[in-house]
C-alpha cells in the first residue's frame, strides 16, 4: 500500500477552535440525550467514517485513547488518518478502548466486552460511536432518564436489531456500562448509559 493522501488532509482547519465546539455538543448532547446535534461540517474524514464520527474522533482521542475500530474502518484509510489528525494508538482489544467506532450496517457485539469502568471509576469506560444511515425516519425508540423531560423519542435508520437487548444488558452494570454517540453523516446524538431505551409502540 503506498503513501495515503487521505491520511493528511480532512482534518480541522481550526483544530482548537473547531474541537471545542465539538466537545460543547457532545457534553449537551450527553446532558439532553438524544437531541440531535448537527457538527458544522469541517471535516473530511475518509470513508467510510462520517462526518460527525470524524469530529468527534478529532475531539476526543488523542495519544492516551486507545481507540478500537470496526472491520469496515480498519480497512480503510482511517486508521492512518486518525493517527496522523489525532495520534490515537489503535487496540484489538474492545476491553482496552476508551473510543470504539463502528461503521454504518456492521453488527453489534455484546457491550461487555468493552470497557465498562468500575465502580470507583466507572468513567473509565468505552464510548461508541455508532455510524447509521440516517437518525430520523427509522423504528421509534422511546428514551427516559435524566436530563429527559418526560419522554424524548427517536427514530433512527439502520439501528442493529440486538441493540435494545444489548442496551438492557448495559443499563443493568450501572453505574458501570458504556456511553454510545450516534452519527450520521453530520449528525449526531447521545444515549448516556443513564438512559432507558424501550422501543415505542406502533
Amino acid at each position: 500500500m503506498g503513501f495515503n493522501m487521505e491520511a493528511l488532509t480532512g482534518g480541522f482547519a481550526e483544530p482548537v477552535f473547531h474541537a471545542q465546539s465539538v466537545f460543547k455538543m457532545l457534553m449537551d448532547g450527553m446532558a439532553r440525550p438524544g437531541t440531535i446535534q448537527t457538527v458544522q461540517p469541517d471535516v473530511t474524514p475518509p470513508a467510510p467514517l462520517g462526518i460527525a464520527a470524524g469530529a468527534i474522533a478529532l475531539t476526543l482521542c488523542d495519544h492516551d485513547t486507545p481507540v478500537w475500530l470496526s472491520p469496515g474502518l480498519t480497512k480503510s484509510a482511517v486508521p492512518e488518518w486518525l493517527g496522523f489528525h489525532a495520534g490515537a494508538p489503535l487496540t484489538t482489544e474492545k476491553a482496552e478502548a476508551r473510543f470504539a467506532f463502528i461503521e454504518a450496517g456492521a453488527a453489534l457485539c455484546p457491550f461487555g466486552l468493552f470497557a465498562s469502568g468500575t465502580q470507583e471509576y466507572p468513567d473509565r469506560s468505552t464510548t461508541l460511536i455508532i455510524e447509521l444511515s440516517a437518525l430520523e425516519g427509522g423504528r421509534g425508540l422511546a428514551l427516559i432518564g435524566p436530563g429527559i423531560q418526560s419522554v424524548t423519542e427517536i427514530a433512527p435508520v439502520g439501528m442493529p436489531e440486538t441493540f435494545l437487548r444489548l442496551w438492557t444488558e448495559n443499563r443493568a452494570l450501572f453505574p458501570r456500562g458504556i456511553d454510545i454517540v450516534l452519527t450520521s453523516d453530520e449528525r449526531f446524538l447521545c444515549l448516556p448509559r443513564t438512559t432507558k431505551i424501550t422501543a415505542t409502540e406502533i
